[in-house]
């Protein structure tokens, strides 16, 4: 009887091994929810329905976009975080979710350093500094000279306490050591609405907003918070070419997935995405958009989520941003 039990045992633990394989080959056998916890229209839902379309081709079955907005992103991704590691719910989210609301807000449901599985970061986009056509500000030496002249005058526009836009500016003051005047909106319409119509002085808009505005002439670009120039805006110079170290900022677009998702599954969605982002039909929009891929590997994604979140809690910290 010993015996019998013994090996009816051994063929059970088998039988679990086998079951994540298993269930990987099949995978993906329904829909897959791709989460942005964001309306409609930004940057994380044009990417994620991008990379759904794609990894519908790639991987076979059928990715849905799901678009749950609220608290700057954190009840969507609290959902992810509660959803069955199973690969039918991923969260296709910026950086405010994973490494600055953290800071900001309270019982947030989630523990971005220790909930979730980061498969990888897709893209990435800097922030640009933008006056109206018709402001006398021609440079960047200009906006110095004129913040140091009338500390705290300035206007500089966001889309919101604790969104990219704001904490660059932060940055920005602290780096340059002046002092501008913040003023939050509720998202970025009503920002590109009144730097058009020059209620304000200036943004660090996001590069995908700025550049049609750019283009036409309407916004003057100023200074790009990229490592290198984009390709898009060859004419406007890094901020540190102009001398301002530290202010390399981005924006960026990732894919993660509730914690404990099977190893197979991981490495099929990252080499679904790596070939998604490089699709000769994506690459070049991609990049027309003021996008640079990045396409990293879970290992990586992980620990640039670890070191953004230590810069930006230390951004919030020192500069006292809060949610308010």
């Amino acid at each position: 009887m010993k015996r019998l039990l013994t090996s009816a045992l051994l063929a059970l633990a088998a039988a679990v091994a086998a079951t994540g394989p298993a269930l990987a080959e099949t995978w993906p056998a329904k829909p897959v929810t791709l989460l942005v916890p964001f309306p409609p229209g930004g940057s994380s839902d044009w990417i994620a329905r991008l990379l759904g379309t794609k990894l519908q081709e790639k991987l076979g079955g059928s990715f849905v976009v799901d678009n749950r907005g609220g608290a700057g992103g954190t009840i969507g991704t609290a959902a992810v975080k509660r959803a069955a590691p199973d690969g039918y719910t991923l969260l296709v989210t910026s950086l405010g979710p994973l490494v600055i609301g953290p800071h900001l807000l309270k019982n947030i449901g989630y523990d971005p350093t220790r909930d979730l599985d980061y498969i990888s970061v897709a893209v990435q986009a800097p922030n640009v500094l933008v006056v109206p056509a018709a402001s006398p500000l021609k440079s960047m030496a200009d906006v110095l000279a004129h913040e140091k002249a009338k500390p705290g005058q300035m206007s500089f526009a966001s889309s919101g306490n604790g969104s990219s836009d704001h904490i660059t500016a932060e940055l920005f003051w602290q780096q340059t050591g002046t002092s501008g005047l913040h003023i939050p909106y509720k998202g970025g319409g009503p920002v590109m609405t009144d730097l058009l119509g020059n209620q304000v002085d200036a943004s660090f808009m996001n590069i995908n907003a700025a550049l049609p505005q750019v283009k036409a002439g309407k916004l003057r670009a100023l200074a790009i918070t990229s490592a290198r120039r984009s390709p898009v805006m060859p004419d406007v110079p890094t901020t540190d070419e102009l001398g301002i170290p530290g202010l390399q900022v981005y924006s960026w677009q990732a894919v993660a997935a509730p914690k404990g998702l099977p190893a197979d599954i991981k490495a099929r969605l990252h080499a679904g995405i790596v070939a998604a982002l490089n699709a000769p039909d994506v690459k070049p929009k991609l990049i027309e958009q003021g996008f640079e891929i990045v396409a990293s590997t879970p290992e990586q994604f992980t620990a640039f989520q670890a070191a953004e979140f230590a810069r930006w809690k230390k951004v919030i910290t020192d500069r006292k941003i809060t949610a308010d």
